[in-house]
């Protein structure tokens, strides 16, 4: 039901640091919302062509969507992922979105029913 996504226009560093950004971006949901980790799921779409501010330097855009609320969380969260994607794939946080998305459960499928 958590969901991370992380879309930005740099080439894919090294398949292992891909999947270690991506455990760590797990994790570190999972921890923020309280959900178990079993739940969440990441994905990462490398070198599309976005642009920033009019530029086509270096961004990125990440989705987080939840079952429940997020709201109080999303400014810690907000530091954290983005510290967490510069270190990884070095576009600074002054160049990356995050959108945050509070579902229902019943929006949500997954095993042949919902959420809610």
């Amino acid at each position: 039901m958590p969901l991370i996504k992380v879309q930005t226009s740099v080439d894919a560093p090294s398949k292992g640091a891909v999947e270690d950004m991506l455990k760590q971006l797990s994790a570190s949901l999972a921890k923020h919302i309280g959900k178990p980790e079993s739940y969440v799921m990441t994905a990462f779409q490398p070198s599309t062509p976005m642009t920033f501010g009019g530029s086509t330097d270096p961004t990125c855009y990440i989705e987080i969507k939840s079952v429940g609320t997020m709201g109080s969380k999303t400014k810690t969260m907000s530091q954290e992922f983005c510290a967490q994607v510069q270190a990884a794939l070095g576009v600074p946080p002054d160049r990356t979105y995050i959108e945050f998305a509070d579902s229902e459960g019943a929006m949500w499928g997954w095993n042949g029913r919902t959420f809610g």
